[in-house]
This record gives C-alpha cells, sequence and structure tokens, in this order.
C-alpha cells in the first residue's frame, strides 16, 4: 500500500481549516499534516511537515495566498498547490497559475470535488473547476499572446506530443489519456513531462491554457 498524501490546510478562518481538516480525514489515502492561518505560516509549516500537497486560500493576513504560493516554488521538495477561490478572485487566480498553482477550486466545491483535486495534483493530473476553466481561459487568451505566437511555441511539439497537448487541454486525466490515444500511463506521464519542458512551463494548467491560445482545441 502507498504512503498516504501528505496535506497541509491552509486558510485565515479557523471554521474553514477545521471544515477541509474532516473533510480531508475522510478519505484513507489523505493525511492532514499541518495546517496555516496565513501565508509566512504556510511556508513555515511546509519546511517543517513537508506536505505533498497544501490546500490554499488566496486572501489572507500577512503573506497572502499569491506570496506563498511563489514562495512555496521555490521548496525542495516542493508540494503541489491547488488554490480556494471565488469568481471574484480571476485576477489572483491568473497570478496564482504564473506562479506555478496546480489546481484551482471554488470555495463552494463539494467534498468529492476537494479530495479529487488533492489526488490530481498529486499525480500530477491538475484539476480546474470546470467554472474557474472557462472564466480563465477567457481571461488567458484575453490578456496573453495572440493565436499566432502561441502556435509557434508549439512548433517544438512532435505529432504525438500535440495530440497529447490537446487532450491536456481538453481537461483529461493522464488515465484518460492513455485510454483515448492507446498508451500506457508511464508514456502519457513521460510525453506530458517533455511538453512541460519544451514549451518551458511550470504545470499542465498552464499547457491547456496555451493549447486553447493556439486553436488546438477548435481544431480537434
Amino acid at each position: 500500500m502507498s504512503e498516504p498524501i501528505r496535506l497541509l490546510v491552509v486558510d485565515d478562518e479557523w471554521m474553514v481549516r477545521a471544515m477541509l481538516r474532516t473533510i480531508m480525514q475522510t478519505a484513507p489515502d489523505i493525511t492532514v499534516v499541518g495546517e496555516a492561518a496565513d501565508g509566512d505560516e504556510a511556508v513555515h509549516q511546509a519546511r517543517l511537515h513537508r506536505p505533498d500537497v497544501v490546500l490554499l486560500d488566496i486572501r489572507m493576513p500577512r503573506a497572502d495566498g499569491l506570496t506563498a504560493t511563489e514562495r512555496l516554488a521555490h521548496l525542495t521538495p516542493r508540494p503541489q498547490v491547488v488554490v480556494l477561490t471565488t469568481f471574484d478572485l480571476d485576477e489572483y487566480v491568473h497570478t496564482a497559475l504564473r506562479h506555478g498553482a496546480a489546481g484551482f477550486l471554488l470555495k463552494d466545491a463539494s467534498a468529492a470535488e476537494m479530495l479529487a483535486a488533492v489526488r490530481s495534483a498529486t499525480r500530477g493530473d491538475a484539476m480546474l473547476s470546470p467554472k474557474v476553466t472557462r472564466k480563465l481561459l477567457h481571461r488567458f487568451i484575453d490578456a496573453d499572446t495572440g493565436r499566432s505566437e502561441a502556435a509557434r511555441r508549439l512548433t517544438v511539439l512532435t505529432s504525438k506530443e500535440r495530440e497529447v497537448l490537446v487532450a491536456v487541454g481538453g481537461g483529461l486525466s493522464n488515465t484518460e489519456i492513455a485510454t483515448n490515444l492507446h498508451m500506457s500511463g508511464a508514456t502519457v506521464k513521460t510525453h506530458v513531462s517533455r511538453i512541460l519542458a519544451k514549451l518551458n512551463l511550470t504545470n499542465r494548467v498552464q499547457a491547456a491554457i496555451l493549447a486553447h491560445q493556439a486553436g488546438l482545441l477548435s481544431q480537434a
């Protein structure tokens, strides 16, 4: 049996932390190793407990979630960060993604969605709430480089890597990609790693956005 996922819960409201801990403790494969009430404490606790995943609120006193996400990205080993957000925080989601956040969930997400997000982050299958995805993609496509520049960046990919990137852009997990493209899970993981390295991206959320910017999903 594999080791349980080590989780750090970060929110400035103790009731929210208690709720998140209660949800996470229902899962036998997740262990809450610590809690923090602000970004400074989150980084300290992460250094102390070395979590696999940090479930992190954005708006907090002292160092906020954006600052914490950026600082957590420099730790070794680096934990995966799943950001809790609300509709009115889209501009913060944009920045958190830049700092390497691996997933985003609305605060009204179901317990099942929260558990799935933690597991997905651990596997490297970044998770976006469907509601957040639509708004986030529109924001990035409006704000960032145009389609021609995005398409130019993808010229370094092989045809198979482009197929995998389309699947990533469609929100599929590695397991789903393996089934759809008739590959092993290990092969998919290798392709995703190569895509991220070639495109100089931090995670598959950024890869999905680039795929949308380049118009790959409209061609699929």
